[in-house]
């Protein structure tokens, strides 16, 4: 079984977005199936404006997701991302001057304690980055649990860029997702979603962070072979 957590947040009062929900929804649509329309995650998809995502349902969401044992949990992410001497937080609907959102550092922990034996945290929101960056952490020791690979759309100190309503990082997520990042087996890891989005944002100013410690990676998606 594998189980998905997909969070888009448009609908923020000091600066609204307009395309994280267009993501979310490009995100949970393609996870849903595999190529040949078979079942793949079982996906929860948590939007706003369609309701307030704020940092008590957030984290109470991210922690269900990583409670369980599924064979991989997958967490994404799509809105505001901030940083501060602290860490980095992903910004709620309910964010104050003081209490910005979920920290970075929490998902972290949550993610680390998981049973769940393939765990996977894609962010697409600025300053991404800073999960799992030891700079980032108290201790200075950021480490991730056997089977956690993380995926952000650019590095702790710089703005994901959004585009036509959508996020320059997910539409390249997703286009790989779709096949373009599969190997000739039409399996899609995320080390080769990594590979694909990062030589696709070339051109771009951001750039994305992998982190891994996965021993083999497990397939997010399988699409028909490139070689029969």
């Amino acid at each position: 079984m594998k189980k998905a957590l997909i969070v888009g947040i448009d609908n923020y009062q000091s600066s609204p977005l307009s395309g994280c929900v267009n993501d979310a929804n490009a995100i949970a649509d393609t996870l849903k199936t595999n190529g040949d329309e078979s079942p793949n995650f079982d996906v929860k998809l948590t939007t706003s404006p369609n309701t307030d995502v704020t940092r008590s349902s957030l984290r109470e969401a991210i922690e269900n997701l990583f409670s369980s044992e599924p064979n991989m949990a997958l967490l994404y992410f799509s809105g505001h991302g901030f940083i501060k001497s602290t860490g980095g937080y992903l910004v709620t609907t309910d964010a104050s001057r003081y209490d910005e959102g979920v920290s970075m550092d929490e998902i972290l922990n949550i993610a680390n304690q998981s049973n769940a034996k393939n765990k996977v945290i894609i962010l697409d929101c600025c300053h991404s980055g800073a999960l799992g960056s030891p700079s980032m952490t108290n201790n200075n020791l950021a480490q991730l649990s056997e089977g956690l690979s993380v995926l952000t759309a650019s590095r702790d100190s710089e703005s994901a860029i959004e585009v036509n309503g959508s996020g320059v990082f997910t539409s390249l997520v997703v286009d790989a997702l779709k096949g373009g990042a599969a190997d000739l087996r039409g399996n899609i890891t995320p080390g080769s979603l990594y590979a694909y989005v990062d030589e696709a944002l070339g051109a771009w100013d951001q750039r994305p962070i992998f982190k891994t410690n996965v021993s083999n990676f497990a397939s997010l998606r399988n699409v028909p072979p490139k070689v029969p």
